[in-house]
């Protein structure tokens, strides 16, 4: 029988009170060996590897995709797996972290052996300071014996959130130590959504040939340069500097005498501009609170290099 929905939603909260204190626990006495951990793995030249078995090869996965993908080359090599050839894939340059609440799963035996054998530092992530684990390790990376949050204290769960924490915490402190930047970010994650959040405004505008008038110009010129380019704009520049920004909206505001007037007398004199190096969600934002289509891009001089039109972030997914 189902248990009533304020039960459950009781229950939901006592998970997340104990997995909450843990973590604090944690945050509270972080690992001793932590620091110097840390420097270790900047000075290394080669990968850092995580190795687990069973819930701790699942958070092993992730925290090695998350160090592999904020700078800090790592690969995944499952203790099962290692003992049947994939030990090959450590090598000395490389440093280890290994992964089991207990310390003592025999099925790390191989991988440890191996790591001593041929002399590749291993930090050992355990809640048991006396396990054989922890006593191979070169790093001691000891979690709080937290309360396990399912009701029968045996299912790893306080302890897989923790060891999860920790990990981001190693991957956050690498990042910050190593000056890991957005751009860098950028580089490992070039698809989907958030690739595209990160791209710059230089990556999607229109550069090179340009609608590019004089304030003297009449209209009736600026207009074939509008048409010509397609892009709903025109960049007024007077000593190769930004001096004027047209739109189809000035066309219309200005319709009844338009072809009497030049390039600078409908011209906006002060237009919000971006650079190429901001990132195109920034131009999104700027676009969607000033309600137009089209921004002018100029570079730290003050010289008109691109123009951004709102559908070329639409198309590129930026939203």
């Amino acid at each position: 029988m189902s248990q009533p929905p304020a039960t459950i939603s009781e229950t939901a909260r006592r998970v997340l009170d104990v997995e909450m204190r843990g973590l604090e626990q944690l945050a509270q006495d972080l690992p001793g060996d932590f620091t110097a951990f840390i420097e270790a793995v900047l000075s290394m030249s080669g990968r850092l590897i995580v190795s687990g078995i069973g819930k701790s090869a699942h958070i092993g996965h992730k925290i090695s995709a998350t160090l592999a993908s904020t700078g800090t080359p790592s690969l995944f090599v499952h203790a099962t797996e290692a003992s049947h050839g994939d030990l090959g894939m450590i090598v000395p340059g490389d440093i280890a972290i290994v992964i089991s609440n207990s310390g003592q799963t025999r099925e790390l035996q191989d991988l440890v052996s191996y790591c001593k054998r041929f002399d590749i530092p291993m930090a050992g992530i355990s809640a048991n300071p006396d396990s054989v684990l922890m006593r191979a390790a070169t790093y001691q990376l000891l979690i709080p014996k937290a309360e396990e949050a399912c009701s029968i204290g045996m299912a790893p769960t306080t302890s897989t959130t923790i060891t999860l924490a920790l990990g981001d915490a190693i991957a956050v402190a690498l990042m910050e130590q190593r000056g890991f930047t957005a751009d860098h970010f950028k580089n490992f994650h070039p698809g989907g959504k958030l690739g595209m959040q990160l791209a710059t405004v230089g990556d999607l505008m229109h550069g090179g040939n340009l609608p590019l008038v004089a304030g003297d110009t009449p209209m009736s010129d600026v207009l074939l340069a509008m048409t010509a380019h397609g892009l709903g704009a025109a960049l007024v520049v007077r000593d190769g500097q930004l001096s004027g920004f047209i739109t189809d909206g000035d066309l219309r505001r200005h319709m009844d005498d338009l072809l009497s007037k030049t390039a600078a007398d409908i011209a906006t004199k002060d237009p919000t501009t971006m650079h190429p190096d901001d990132f195109a969600a920034e131009a999104m934002a700027v676009l969607n609170r000033l309600k137009v289509n089209v921004l002018p891009i100029l570079d730290q001089q003050g010289a008109p290099v691109g123009l951004l039109h709102m559908q070329d972030l639409v198309r590129a997914g930026v939203v």
